[in-house]
C-alpha cells in the first residue's frame, strides 16, 4: 500500500497526511470548492476537487470519493 485518498478535511486530515509522509506513503486530499486553500490540501501530495462548498454537495457523496479514489489510482481510503 503507498497511495491513499484521504476523505477527511482539517486537522484530522493533516495528522493522517503527516503519518503518510512518515510511512513513505503518497497522500492524495480530497476537497469542496470553499477547502480549496486549506493546509490539509496543501499539505498533501495531489489533490482532488470533488465539488461544491456544502458538504453534502461534496464529502457526504460517496459517488464522488470514489471516483476521485479511482481517478488518482489509490490502493486505500482513509477513512476506509
Amino acid at each position: 500500500m503507498k497511495r491513499i485518498l484521504i476523505a477527511n478535511r482539517g486537522e484530522i486530515a493533516c495528522r493522517i497526511i503527516d503519518t503518510c509522509k512518515k510511512l513513505k506513503f503518497y497522500s492524495i486530499a480530497i476537497y469542496s470548492d470553499v477547502d480549496k486553500n486549506s493546509k490539509h490540501v496543501r499539505e498533501a501530495d495531489e489533490s482532488i476537487n470533488i465539488g461544491g462548498s456544502k458538504a453534502q454537495d461534496s464529502y457526504l457523496l460517496a459517488k464522488k470519493i470514489i471516483d476521485a479514489a479511482k481517478k488518482a489510482k489509490v490502493d486505500a481510503i482513509h477513512p476506509g
